[in-house]
């Protein structure tokens, strides 16, 4: 995968979510002086989306039980 600098930062990263309930909450953040809200998903349980950090979006914010896999490794989300 080929990842491009932009203003000192990587974009072209991917990462995956997989709902552990119904519900989880992916929202995108954009890039740029102010950090807004940019794009809302929601998945259920056992659905699974890919995400890339692209030249608009520069974080992202899950809510809800989820597994998030990376590069750097995975992490679970929510309340144990």
């Amino acid at each position: 995968m080929e990842q491009v600098e932009h203003n000192g930062s990587i974009i072209g990263d991917y990462i995956v979510v997989r709902a552990l309930e119904d519900g989880v909450t992916i929202i995108g953040l954009t890039r740029g002086r102010d950090t807004r809200f940019h794009h809302t998903e929601k998945l259920d349980q056992g659905e699974v989306m890919i995400f890339q950090f692209t030249e608009h979006t520069s974080a992202m914010k899950i809510r809800g039980k989820a597994e998030v896999f990376t590069k750097h490794g995975a992490v679970k989300t929510g309340k144990e």
